[in-house]
């Protein structure tokens, strides 16, 4: 019984372990399908993913989050730090999805294939950049108003 609690928290439910061998076995298809058989290429780009991931990226952002957190001052402001951290995300998972194409990388390429310009990823990212930060924004000011209008008045 203590082996199967064991289990259970390192892998999660059994539905969880089956979702993420699901996801294994589709990146898998997706990189032998992306790289047409050249099994050398598809180990290195997947071992390469999780080195460049684990060692240099991890480290990036989470000096950068910590960085994010002391500018938001004393403790009791540390939420503040999450209207920046989701933005931030998202704009950069959309950065990394479709990285080639906002930054030109492989223009010639998408308007062979797709007889469409690839100008505009740019300034689509950073439009939805701007969008998610400023939405974030007015998120923020809205709580801090409702935190002011739900605060006792200081007696002196």
């Amino acid at each position: 019984m203590r082996s199967v609690m064991r289990a259970r928290v390192a892998f999660g439910s059994p539905f969880q372990l089956l979702l993420l061998a699901a996801s294994f076995a589709l990146a898998g298809y997706a990189g032998v399908r992306l790289l047409d058989g050249d099994w050398f290429e598809i180990v290195l780009w997947f071992v390469g993913a999780a080195v460049v991931h684990d060692l240099v990226l991890v480290p990036l952002y989470a000096a950068a989050d910590r960085a994010l957190v002391a500018a938001c001052g004393a403790a009791g402001r540390r939420w503040a730090a999450g209207y920046v951290r989701v933005p931030a995300a998202l704009s950069l998972l959309l950065l990394l999805v479709w990285f080639p194409l906002i930054s030109g990388r492989v223009a010639d390429r998408y308007a062979g294939s797709t007889g469409m310009s690839a100008d505009t990823y740019l300034a689509r990212w950073l439009l939805i950049t701007a969008v998610l930060f400023a939405g974030s924004a007015i998120l923020f000011v809205r709580r801090l108003r409702r935190a002011a209008k739900e605060r006792p008045p200081e007696v002196h």
